[in-house]
């Protein structure tokens, strides 16, 4: 059955479709110039998947990774208007383990969580109070008569993991999980994660630490927490983007009642229709020039506005 369904069962977790209105009111907001780095943004694509190498078509594990430090470093601009945007840190080959019971099932989700932006402060909570209570009425969806662990994999687990990796040493003052970073660039599509099992990884990881950051802070207690932590996701195969805002509410996981976590998806955006990289010619007339076609500005500014969020 599909990814993130079952990534909702195990992480006690409501969905709801598109962004989160803290998100969408900075795309909103003129006040923010979003729409002066369009032709920045356009350049940044023409640059990955035109001009950054000789060959005559780039791959994909060459231009994916390229866009994303293009875009970022169009992000990283916007610290001259915010100067607490360059309280980040990008950190990469990360390792984040965080265990949890799901009825009587023990779960952990382990190994590198892409790249993960860091943050000196945490981004506040997105949904409020009287939301995460009415999510006490939702009912979690079950795959009866299938076990929603059905392809995990069975590991012997010695030490229940709890921690956000290397990344975070005792008094690291980029200690909150702000953004994670999914590239799936792999050049052969079979080795890439379709769009759906892509939406599911970004759910997991983004649970998992939101899960062994709320340990660290308030115990291994299972509880609602007072204060929930919110971290998001962006995957992307260089020219279809995922994008995912996750709020840990609470980290009593065990029963199927009580307050859920929330998942905020928009789903399969593209920055752009196509990369012409040579010109098409019949008869001697160019009938396709080389060339971005297609830029979706949209796509762009929820980038950002992720990248944006938690400091405007």
């Amino acid at each position: 059955f599909p990814g993130v369904r079952q990534a909702q069962w195990l992480t006690k977790t409501k969905l709801v479709e598109g962004l989160p209105p803290a998100v969408q009111g900075i795309m909103d907001n003129p006040a923010h110039g979003l729409q002066e780095l369009e032709e920045r943004a356009k350049h940044a694509v023409s640059h990955a998947r035109l001009w950054d190498t000789p060959e005559v078509a780039p791959r994909r594990e060459q231009y994916c990774p390229v866009l994303f430090e293009n875009l970022i470093h169009i992000c990283r601009l916007m610290s001259g208007k915010y100067p607490s945007l360059s309280k980040r840190m990008l950190a990469r080959n990360c390792r984040i383990a965080a265990t949890w019971e799901r009825e009587s099932i023990l779960l952990q989700v382990r190994g590198l969580s892409g790249i993960l932006m860091n943050s000196m402060t945490p981004i506040p909570p997105v949904a409020s109070k009287e939301e995460v209570l009415a999510t006490r009425e939702h009912v979690l969806e079950t795959f009866y008569p299938i076990a929603p662990t059905i392809d995990l994999q069975e590991v012997n687990v010695y030490k229940e993991l709890n921690d956000t990796g290397q990344c975070f040493g005792d008094g690291y003052p980029y200690s909150h999980p702000h953004t994670l970073f999914f590239l799936e660039s792999a050049n052969v599509r079979t080795n890439r994660f379709r769009p759906e099992q892509l939406r599911a990884k970004m759910l997991m990881f983004a649970f998992g630490n939101a899960l062994a950051k709320a340990k660290a802070l308030h115990g291994n207690d299972p509880k609602v927490l007072e204060q929930p932590v919110v971290v998001q996701s962006v995957g992307t195969d260089g020219q279809l983007f995922q994008f995912m805002v996750f709020q840990l509410n609470t980290t009593d996981l065990v029963s199927n009642d009580g307050v859920k976590n929330l998942v905020w998806i928009d789903s399969d955006r593209n920055l752009y229709e196509k990369a012409q990289c040579v010109p098409e010619v019949k008869k001697r007339v160019v009938t396709k020039p080389a060339g971005i076609s297609g830029f979706q500005p949209d796509t762009f500014k929820k980038f950002l506005a992720l990248y944006l969020h938690g400091t405007v």
